[in-house]
């Protein structure tokens, strides 16, 4: 039986990234573009990955002009035959893949009896099945060459309940589902796979979420308090975490607090959350008024 896996140790986490190859989907904003940057200053061979093309160059120019080297791909990752494409291509490249980071994502917030079916299949396509896409074509890779790091950007919605976000805690569950099973399978084959749990951050995620049947800045204002604002220290966290091979990336503080409270106590979060979708609904009702 092969050994669990071990967390790297410290010392060696300054080096980690240098001279690698790593792909960041959602790379053009928020935890993606902060990722992108701090690998570039690592040292790291970045790919920007990001629907948002001309985004995804002006961060690769970023990363270029403090010294990287970074390019800008096009990428939907809801179309398995381009992330393969993509993937095969940095192999042919540079000879292997080091590290994914499946970090594109979308979300919608409000009462679930107004998100329709279609609502759920685009969330799902893009959280889940973007993640499984990326995620499994890149374990075969990895697999074969006997090494690499596997990173699947899940949130606190995959751990615990969230209200007005169900679908989106759905596919962040089974991304956190998917990152710990795909650890233990790929243990003995070499490859690592952790996933991210950020709470809150303040990035153009929550900007452009719509949100159903309510005041979106009064939404945003409810969750003011629980935001973290420097996404630039988020991806230092993130890359603190992978350097360490973490099964689970939590952050910040508060988030661990939270995810530990209902790891110990499930019915205080849930009381949370109910307390929650009372106040949305409080709040859709104003604004339908």
């Amino acid at each position: 039986m092969a050994p669990p896996p071990v967390e790297t140790p410290r010392g060696d986490e300054m080096n980690k990234f240098k001279n690698k190859t790593a792909v960041v989907t959602g790379g053009a904003s928020g935890i993606g573009r902060a990722l992108c940057v701090a690998l570039g200053n690592k040292g790291a061979i970045v790919t920007v990955a990001d629907l948002n093309q001309e985004g995804a160059r002006k961060v690769a120019e970023t990363i270029v002009t403090l010294g990287g080297s970074a390019t800008a791909v096009g990428l939907d990752v809801t179309n398995k035959e381009d992330v393969a494409a993509l993937l095969n291509k940095q192999v042919q490249l540079h000879g292997r893949l080091d590290y994914i980071f499946n970090n594109a994502g979308i979300g919608n917030i409000g009462d679930e009896r107004d998100k329709t079916f279609d609502d759920w299949k685009k969330i799902i396509d893009i959280n889940l099945m973007g993640v499984v896409y990326g995620a499994l074509t890149a374990y075969s890779i990895m697999a074969e060459q006997g090494s690499g790091h596997i990173v699947n950007t899940a949130s606190i919605a995959g751990l615990t309940p969230v209200a007005t976000e169900v679908a989106y805690a759905t596919t962040k569950h089974a991304v956190v589902g998917l990152s710990h099973s795909l650890r233990v399978e790929g243990a003995a084959l070499g490859v690592k796979v952790s996933a991210i749990c950020p709470g809150v951050i303040d990035t153009p995620f929550f900007k452009t979420a719509p949100v159903l049947n309510a005041d979106k800045k009064a939404f945003m204002e409810s969750l003011k308090f629980l935001t973290m604002k420097d996404v630039d220290k988020a991806a230092k966290i993130i890359l603190r975490g992978v350097a360490r091979n973490k099964a689970l990336i939590v952050f910040p503080f508060y988030t661990r607090m939270a995810w530990n409270l209902y790891r110990i106590s499930p019915t205080v979060m849930e009381l949370y959350m109910r307390h929650r979708m009372k106040l949305f609904r409080e709040l859709s009702k104003k604004t339908k008024a």
